[in-house]
């Protein structure tokens, strides 16, 4: 199970952490909610806390990346890019396992 953290995403994160003068010991925490019609709901969130028996923990590009074991079946496969381009800039996941868009039955997704 993995977490991918593409090269764009790991820059800016490293820039946001500089910028807000966290320690070495920051790792970005995802976090996850929801489900239904509207599909998973991510959050990313800097944080010091790192516990190997709640939580899971992937490198990429010389950042942590940690996630709660129990969301870690939800994430497997799970990729955080970061784009910049016409459209806006900011954090894009990219999860396999549960697209975006939902797909519940009830309501015809």
């Amino acid at each position: 199970m993995a977490i991918t953290l593409t090269e764009s995403a790991a820059g800016e994160v490293r820039r946001l952490m500089e910028s807000q003068k966290l320690d070495g010991d920051a790792v970005l925490r995802m976090g996850v909610a929801g489900g239904g019609c509207s599909g998973l709901q991510y959050s990313l969130n800097f944080d010091n806390q790192f516990d190997d028996k709640v939580d899971a923990r992937f490198e990429h590009h010389g950042v942590a990346v940690v996630t709660r074991k129990k969301f870690a079946l939800h994430l497997d496969g799970t990729k955080i890019d970061f784009q910049d381009g016409p459209m806006g800039r900011g954090f894009a996941i990219e999860n396999p396992s549960h697209p975006s868009g939902g797909g519940c039955p009830g309501c015809g997704g």
